[in-house]
């Protein structure tokens, strides 16, 4: 009887470490941006010249 008593402890800490970490984040601001998340995947990032890339360009102009 007295596990069962352990583990409800236990399982109650869980429960309001959980609960703390989500107001902390709630309070914190984590949650404020819901919009841009779902556009971001659609928009196409423009991709960083590598030094191939230059080189060729280089090639191209001569």
């Amino acid at each position: 009887m007295s596990v069962m008593f352990l583990l409800i402890l236990a399982s109650l800490v869980v429960a309001i470490g959980f609960l703390l970490a989500f107001l902390w984040a709630v309070k914190s601001g984590q949650f404020d941006d819901r919009h841009t998340p779902k556009w971001r995947i659609l928009t196409d990032e423009k991709k960083p010249k590598t030094d191939n890339d230059q080189k060729k360009d280089i090639i191209k102009e001569n």
